[in-house]
């Protein structure tokens, strides 16, 4: 499978963008982000997602995300999203001037959750890969796109076959910034088998 531009499909086209065989940039719009319930009360599902759809059940996404973020929540990255309460995201957050949060939100049957670790502010540029192994899905980032760490494995209950996947960019507070995304490919899946304990006998 190929990363092709032009099979990418828009859900909720932003105002402001630009995309090319190489590069993609999104201007984003206030008040724009993904989140479900959990916690903050609240639902926002207005962020622009650009995706391919796929049936492949094993494979993993590259991209570098470059982005000029400056206020709180500030945000783009990967993404799976399946439809309003079922996706998946990895990005980095904006949080002020002396950090970030480089983190991910699994939501599943319109339940978020939020997991972090603070990263420097001055960070303005993260490479990701995300994988597929049939229903579960593995996000890592990585500062020169060669060496990438594990930044979660989760589980998206209604993946089961034909799913949609790629990239986002959002500002859920009274903010607008450039994001960028390069270097955009498919390889075979890069997340191994797991070769530890063995699953449980039914």
């Amino acid at each position: 499978m190929k990363f092709e531009v032009n099979n990418l499909i828009w859900i909720r086209e932003p105002e402001k963008y630009s995309i090319s065989e190489d590069k993609i940039e999104i201007i984003t719009k206030p008040n724009t982000d993904l989140w479900q319930r959990t916690y903050y009360h609240f639902r926002n599902d207005n962020a622009p997602v650009l995706q391919l759809e796929t049936e492949e059940k094993y494979f993993s996404f590259i991209v570098k995300t470059e982005f000029e973020s400056k206020h709180r929540f500030d945000q783009c990255g990967v993404v799976v999203y399946l439809d309003s309460e079922n996706w998946l995201k990895g990005s980095i957050e904006y949080e002020n001037e002396d950090f970030q949060h480089l983190g991910s939100v699994v939501t599943n049957m319109g339940y978020s959750d939020w997991a972090t670790t603070a990263i420097k502010a001055d960070i303005k540029s993260m490479w990701y890969r995300l994988s597929r192994r049939e229903n579960d899905f593995c996000i890592e980032c990585s500062q020169d796109g060669e060496n990438f760490s594990q930044m979660r494995v989760c589980h998206l209950w209604k993946a089961d076959d034909k799913i949609k996947f790629g990239i986002y960019a959002c500002s859920p507070e009274n903010s607008s910034f450039k994001a960028t995304f390069t270097n955009m490919k498919m390889l075979e899946c890069q997340w191994l088998a797991h070769d530890g304990q063995q699953p449980d006998k039914e």
